[in-house]
C-alpha cells in the first residue's frame, strides 16, 4: 500500500465546478540570513459535493490524476469561513 499524502491548507478560490484552489503555507528557514520565511504553494482540489466556502480551512488527501493539474481529493473541512 502506498503513503497517500495529506495537505493542510485554505481556500483561496471555487475554481469552476466540483474544483477549489487551495494554498498551502509552509515555513523555511532562509539558507545565507537564517531567518523563517514562508513559502506558498497552490492546489487544485476536487470537491464533489461543492461544500467548503472561499476562507475555509480544508485537509485534501492524493489521488490519481482526476485532471491535467487536479490530483488531491477533499477530505474534511477544519475549520469554516469567518
Amino acid at each position: 500500500m502506498t503513503h497517500k499524502r495529506e495537505i493542510q491548507g485554505k481556500v483561496v478560490t471555487i475554481s469552476g465546478d466540483k474544483t477549489i484552489s487551495m494554498v498551502v503555507e509552509r515555513r523555511v528557514m532562509h539558507p545565507r540570513y537564517h531567518k523563517v520565511v514562508k513559502r506558498f504553494k497552490k492546489y487544485l482540489v476536487h470537491d464533489e459535493c461543492n461544500e467548503v466556502k472561499v476562507g475555509d480551512e480544508i485537509v485534501a488527501i492524493e489521488c490519481r490524476p482526476l485532471s491535467k493539474t487536479k490530483s488531491f481529493r477533499l477530505k474534511t473541512v477544519v475549520t469554516g469561513a469567518k
